[in-house]
């Protein structure tokens, strides 16, 4: 695995619990992979969490996605382990997948290598529910660009959302500037949002929650995101960040939806 730093499955005294952990193991080659970010149980090492860029995905079928997240579990009585793998289009969504397999949210949350940066606190805030959000989003289709336009989106299934229940999250890269964007958008059906995501006829549909009493909450969080990113992120605690205030106490500002070209 290249990765910049040093890392090893440690399976050579271990044999596979089941066949699709052979299988998954026999198909790794440490070329092809990009570590960028891990986590490691003590003391015993039980678990590991790897999220990894795969860049065999950009010989194969094309918008393939390009993020894997690898989760292995080792039994050390029993001298197995089960290996699992799973791959998406945005690093969120692999950080979902391995929090749901165990992963404290904060371990997969530092990304080594990256050389792109959140553009801005909205940003920040959608990550960041997605990673955390449990089995909210059933992932339905998603599709990676890395040319022009360098972009990313991921379509899905809001089981919490009663109106305009089919999200998009769309991710959008400039090189030049260093940063990425992400946005949700929402639709009521999945042909509505394939359909925008084909001709980008308009701006991106905000979700209904962005302007109802949630609005409020939704700009109280990214303006704490604000606060924390200003003071440095690990000064500032979760619980913090999720503390409620009162509307009067938030700047009225609506989320800024942009385009993607």
């Amino acid at each position: 695995m290249n990765d910049g730093f040093d890392f090893d499955f440690d399976l050579d005294e271990l044999a596979p619990a089941d066949a699709a952990s052979e299988e998954a193991v026999e198909r790794f080659w440490s070329g092809d992979l990009t570590a960028l970010s891990q986590h490691h149980t003590t003391p015993n090492g039980s678990h590991s969490f790897i999220i990894a860029h795969d860049q065999t995905a950009r010989w194969g079928i094309p918008g393939a996605p390009q993020v894997m997240a690898i989760a292995v579990v080792r039994d050390l009585t029993r001298f197995t382990y089960t290996l699992e793998t799973s791959h998406h289009a945005t690093l969120p969504f692999a950080q979902n997948w391995l929090v749901e397999r165990g992963c404290p949210p904060e371990k997969t949350a530092k990304i080594h290598g990256g050389s792109l940066k959140p553009a801005d606190d909205l940003t920040v805030w959608v990550e960041r529910q997605i990673r955390e959000s449990g089995t909210r989003y059933e992932v339905l289709d998603n599709h990676t660009s890395d040319s022009d336009p360098c972009e990313t989106w991921t379509l899905t299934r809001d089981s919490r959302a009663d109106e305009a229940p089919i999200r998009v999250f769309p991710e959008e890269w400039d090189h030049g500037a260093g940063t990425y964007t992400m946005r949700e958008g929402a639709f009521a059906d999945a042909g509505a949002a394939r359909s925008w995501l084909d001709d980008r006829s308009g701006p991106l549909p905000e979700p209904p929650e962005y302007s109802d009493d949630n609005g409020a909450v939704v700009r109280a969080r990214v303006a704490r995101i604000a606060l924390a990113r200003s003071a440095g992120a690990s000064a500032v605690p979760k619980a913090v960040l999720d503390a409620p205030r009162t509307p009067q106490a938030e700047p009225v500002q609506r989320p800024v939806q942009r385009r993607l070209m």
